[in-house]
């Protein structure tokens, strides 16, 4: 089975260990697991904006006051 060796300085390391611990996995299985989250995070985040433009045209039906961030004027609300 394929392994990877990988480097951290000791104050990432304590971090990792610590980030491990709370989630109650080890070292080893934590950091084999980061890859296949962020896989599934990204996956995610893809779903989730293309739910969001194709309902876009209900939520501004809905919701005609609402300003759509791509819409704002930078840095503040338009209202």
């Amino acid at each position: 089975m394929p392994s990877l060796n990988v480097t951290f300085t000791d104050e990432e390391l304590e971090e990792v260990r610590a980030a491990a611990a709370a989630e109650g996995k080890s070292l080893k299985q934590y950091v084999h697991d980061l890859p296949l989250r962020e896989r599934q995070r990204r996956q995610f985040v893809r779903y989730a904006a293309s739910w969001g433009e194709t309902h876009r045209a209900e939520f501004d039906e809905a919701f005609p006051d609402e300003v759509s961030p791509a819409t704002r004027e930078h840095g503040a609300d338009a209202a």
